[in-house]
C-alpha cells in the first residue's frame, strides 16, 4: 500500500491494537444478525462448493460465520492487530490469513469468490490501488469466479453548495460525520461517541470514495462483467435513492469469452 495520507491519517495507523480490540459489537451494529445473516447467506450461495477469500478480512466478522456454514475461508489483512483479535476466534488451521496488501497480497490456491464486504475497497485512498485490487481479485479467481463488493453511495446530493461537511448519522450518544474533498474523491468519516460528561471520543478513517460507474470501468480493465447489482444482500432493487449497493462481478468460465449480466438467482 503507498503512503498516501488523506487528513494527517494513513490505514496503517487506523487499525490499531485498540481499534482491533475495539471492532467487534456482538450483536448489534454491522454484527446485528438482521445485517450479517444475509450477507453471509449471500456469500455462501455465491461461494458454491468452492472456497472464498475475503480481503481485508479483519476480525472475522463475516469469514467466521461463513467458514461455519462450511465455506473454505482465506483472508488477506493488512493490520497485524486485527488479524491478532481474529486469532482468538478461530486458528490459523480453520481461517488461514496473509498478512499484507489487498492491492498486492497474493494467497495460495485459486477461488470461486473474493469478497470484500462494508466499503472496505475505499480504505484504499488512491484509484490506482483500487484498480490493482480488482487485478488482484481477478489472479486469484477460477474462471467463472466471482468477486462482490459491498460499499457505499457516495451522499454528494446532500452536501449544501459551499460546504465540506455533513452528518450521516446522529442518535443518542452518537454522532457520524464526513468531511469531503470533491476535487480528490476524498472522505474522512468523524465518528463521535459520547455520554453525559462535557467530552466526547472521537475516531475518524479516511477513505477514497467510488461511483458505482467508475467501479465498474475499474472491473472492466481487471477483466471482469458486472452480474448484478442490488441495494442490499437481499437482493432489494438498486435506484437512485439507494444509499449502498452489492455488486457482484464475474470473470468469464473461458477467460476469452466476455461474460454477460445475469439476473439475480
Amino acid at each position: 500500500m503507498s503512503t498516501t495520507i488523506v487528513g494527517g491519517m494513513q490505514q496503517e495507523e487506523i487499525w490499531d491494537v485498540d481499534a482491533a480490540q475495539g471492532y467487534d459489537t456482538p450483536g448489534t451494529g454491522m454484527f446485528a444478525p438482521e445485517v450479517l445473516g444475509p450477507a453471509v447467506d449471500r456469500l455462501a450461495e455465491l461461494a458454491g462448493d468452492g472456497r472464498a477469500l475475503e480481503f481485508a478480512i479483519g476480525t472475522g466478522r463475516v469469514a467466521v460465520p461463513l467458514a461455519g456454514r462450511g465455506v473454505p475461508v482465506t483472508g488477506i489483512e493488512l493490520s497485524s492487530p486485527m488479524i491478532d483479535q481474529l486469532r482468538t476466534k478461530v486458528d490459523e488451521a480453520t481461517i488461514p490469513v496473509i498478512a499484507g496488501d489487498m492491492a498486492t497480497a497474493l494467497a495460495p490456491g485459486k477461488y470461486t469468490l473474493v469478497y470484500l464486504v462494508f466499503n472496505t475497497i475505499s480504505n484504499l485512498l488512491t484509484q490506482a490501488e483500487q484498480v490493482e485490487c480488482f487485478r488482484n481479485a481477478a489472479r486469484h479467481l477460477t474462471p467463472g469466479g466471482r468477486f462482490v463488493i459491498e460499499l457505499w453511495v457516495p451522499e454528494l446530493r446532500k452536501l449544501p453548495p459551499g460546504q465540506q461537511a455533513m452528518v450521516w448519522h446522529c442518535e443518542p450518544g452518537y454522532i457520524g460525520l464526513d468531511t469531503y474533498d470533491v476535487l480528490r474523491q476524498h472522505v474522512v468519516s468523524h465518528h463521535f461517541s459520547f455520554g453525559e460528561s462535557k467530552q466526547a471520543q472521537l475516531v475518524r478513517s479516511p477513505h477514497r470514495y467510488i461511483w458505482p460507474a467508475e467501479l465498474d470501468l475499474m472491473a472492466q480493465l481487471a477483466g471482469f462483467a458486472l452480474e448484478t447489482r442490488h441495494a442490499d444482500w437481499a437482493g432489494a432493487d438498486f435506484t437512485a435513492e439507494s444509499r449502498s449497493h452489492v455488486s457482484v462481478y464475474r470473470v468469464p468460465p473461458d477467460p476469452a469469452q466476455p461474460q454477460l449480466p445475469q439476473d439475480f438467482q
